[in-house]
């Protein structure tokens, strides 16, 4: 069984369908977790435009519960009329696999260098230092550029590949499986999770049937929310 850092998360964002609304609500949803992880006082590193890492102690076994799809109803800026939408937006939280765990043939890969654009500097800008991967079997790409160093980047690049090769694995098994238990646990990225309604300034987790107060889950005070969903942890108690 693979290694799972219990202290580093990855998390990956991307858009549902809606448009540009579904970008913006994506962009907050990593406001949030950032947030949240300045207040208990974890790393945060931007990755890519779509990918954070953070890392702390007990990072992944907390984070983990937010994978799947988050659903947003409000007033979006660009609606001129005052109607109320409902956008989502697909949240993947993936652990760091010891490197051994999971062999990767270098033939599958494709890796290209570029020049990062954003934070970093001029030197980040001037040389090729971020780096665009393609997993061959599977068809897996996406880009890294924190680093100033393009090797630096080759390897978080490789270390995300294996975190994604991981889940798959895990999402063929639940599926396989058919416990209810496990695709609470596992929270298969199809899922629609969580509702966030802006005019009544609540959130509503469908896994535990539970409202949270929005404006303060945004704002990063997530401890209650994560707190119960941590106990789904807890074994199963037997007659």
């Amino acid at each position: 069984m693979p290694t799972i850092n219990p202290n580093i998360a990855i998390l990956e964002f991307r858009p549902g369908p809606g448009g540009d609304e579904s970008y913006l609500w994506m962009d907050d949803l990593m406001k949030m977790y950032s947030r949240y992880a300045a207040k208990v006082g974890w790393k945060i590193s931007q990755l890519d435009d779509n990918l954070i890492k953070i890392s702390g102690l007990g990072a992944y076994e907390q984070l983990k519960w937010e994978t799947g799809t988050h659903r947003v109803q409000r007033i979006p800026v660009t609606e001129k009329h005052g109607r109320i939408q409902t956008s989502t937006a697909a949240v993947v939280v993936l652990p760091e696999i010891t490197s051994h765990d999971i062999i990767i043939n270098p033939d599958d890969v494709d890796m290209t260098a570029s020049r990062a654009g954003g934070h970093g500097g001029q030197n980040v800008n001037k040389v090729s230092t971020a780096v665009r991967i393609l997993h061959k079997p599977t068809g897996l790409t996406f880009s890294v550029r924190e680093e100033r160093s393009q090797q630096q980047n080759r390897e978080i690049a490789m270390d995300l590949l294996r975190a994604k090769l991981w889940q798959m694995e895990e999402d063929k098994k639940t599926t396989a499986q058919g416990s209810t238990r496990d695709k609470i646990g596992l929270a298969m990225r199809a899922d629609k999770i969580r509702t966030y309604n802006y005019s009544r300034n609540q959130i509503k987790d469908h896994r535990i049937d539970k409202e949270f107060n929005l404006q303060k889950t945004l704002d990063g005070d997530m401890f209650d929310m994560l707190l119960e969903l941590t106990a789904l942890d807890q074994p199963e108690k037997t007659n």
